[in-house]
Order: C-alpha cells, then structure tokens, then sequence
C-alpha cells in the first residue's frame, strides 16, 4: 500500500536555519540515491500558518513516497539524511498516508499511480487533502489577493484539525496540508460558496496555474510533536474508504 510522508521540522537557532537553508541543495543527492524512494520534494514554508508568500526560516519540511508504511518508517528512522535533520531541529512532526485519490501532476511527473485509486473514494471519518499548485507569473498578483481571505477562514474554521502552506518556491510554487475530520467538512470548505470556493473557480476560468496536483489520503499515524503536542490526538483511526457520489475537484487550502 503506497504510503506518502509529510515530515514538517522547526529550526530555532540562526545557525540551524542556516544549516537546513544549505539542505536545500545538499539533501538532494542522498534523496535521489535512496532505494524505495519512489518521489521527494524539499519544501519551505511562509510566515505564520504558511500561507503566505514571505519565506519563515524556522519551518521546513520534506516529503516522501514509498512502497508502503513499514518500507517507509524504517527508511524515516535510519536514513542519515532524516536522522540529521531530527537532530538539528528542535521539534518535528512526520504523518504516514495512504492515498485515496489523486488527480494532475507535480513537476511534470505523477508523485504516485492514481490510476489505482478511485477518484470519487472518501474514507469515513479523518480526511487530508494536499494540493500543490505552480502559479503563472502574470497571475501571482491576482493569486495573492485572494490568499489572506482564504487563509483567515482556514485559521478560524473548527473542523480544521491541522494545516500548513508550503512550498518549493513561497512566490510561484505553493502547497498546501490539511486534515479534516471528515470529507463532507472538508467539502463544504473547499467547494462552497467562499473565498476559496470561489478563489479555485477563478484559479480555472482565469488560467492562473501552469500545472496543479490534488490528492487526498487516509491517516495512518503519525509520530513526533508540533507546537508541543500531537496534531491528531483525539482523533479515531479512518475507516476503510467508501464510495461517494461527488467527484474529487481541488481540495482545500
């Protein structure tokens, strides 16, 4: 079962910063040479929640694709890239999926075979959604205005369990995290009649994006802190996933 890894660390001293700033190139080689690394991305974040195009130099994440969880967690424990990256932070989080859906590509490559998911498949209980979105450069001004709005209702809605912006390039190349407790509060977010609804309408009928990824997953665990506790404590393990009648469109932000 193909798991995908969202490790997200914060860097407190100027001299980690700067270290984990370097990773950015240096990780790369490691990364590429893994074996069962299926994809990576290495990604940074904006200031507060993230969802803002002003890079924070304390938050940094990397995520992965494997075979499967057990293939996963033994790779995340005994890597010496990850086991650095775990030293030099303060505080880390890493929350093990398994994708239930998936639609467009990332970098010019399917991160994972969506073919083998069903795109209109949503599991009972705990949902997370990723989108990941390269933003054309005559759009970024019209993409921006909408983000404050959307990134206010995201900080004040109470179902959201966790969320996070990030991205390869804060400006160009966003991503976006988020868990929900379930698929039809997630919907009602993304799809209804609100600045992100109505954001993505424009996102489509206004060409902003040059190419965009949405996927959606099932919880399988997660280990570390962030913020001092665990983001899904409280929340009961998903259920296997069943069909419902709404296709997948872009997910929230």
């Amino acid at each position: 079962m193909t798991t995908v890894c969202l490790s997200i660390f914060h860097f407190e001293s100027t001299l980690d910063r700067l270290w984990v700033i370097g990773q950015m190139a240096y990780a790369r080689a490691p990364l590429s040479r893994m074996p069962d690394l299926q994809f990576y991305k290495l990604l940074g974040s904006g200031t507060g929640e993230g969802f803002t195009p002003k890079p924070n130099t304390a938050v940094w994440g990397i995520l992965t694709v494997w075979l499967d969880e057990a293939t996963a967690r033994r790779h995340l424990a005994d890597e010496p890239v990850f086991k650095k990256w775990r030293a030099k932070a303060d505080e880390q989080w890493t929350v093990y999926l398994n994708p239930i859906a998936a639609k467009g590509m990332w970098g010019g490559k399917v991160p994972f075979t969506s073919e083998k998911y069903e795109s209109n498949a949503t599991p009972e209980g705990p949902i997370v959604a990723l989108t990941r979105a390269q933003v054309r450069l005559g759009a970024a001004t019209r993409f921006w205005s909408r983000v404050p709005n959307i990134s206010q209702m995201v900080g004040s809605d109470p179902n959201v369990v966790f969320k996070i912006g990030m991205g390869e390039t804060p400006l160009f190349y966003q991503m976006t995290f988020s868990i929900w407790p379930d698929g039809e509060c997630m919907s009602a977010f993304a799809r209804g009649n609100t600045y992100h609804g109505n954001a993505i309408k424009s996102a489509f009928s206004e060409k902003w994006l040059v190419e965009y990824f949405f996927a959606r997953f099932r919880l399988l665990g997660s280990e570390g802190s962030w913020q001092g506790k665990d983001p899904l404590a409280g929340l009961a393990k998903a259920a296997p996933a069943k069909p419902v009648q709404a296709p997948m469109e872009m997910e929230p932000a």
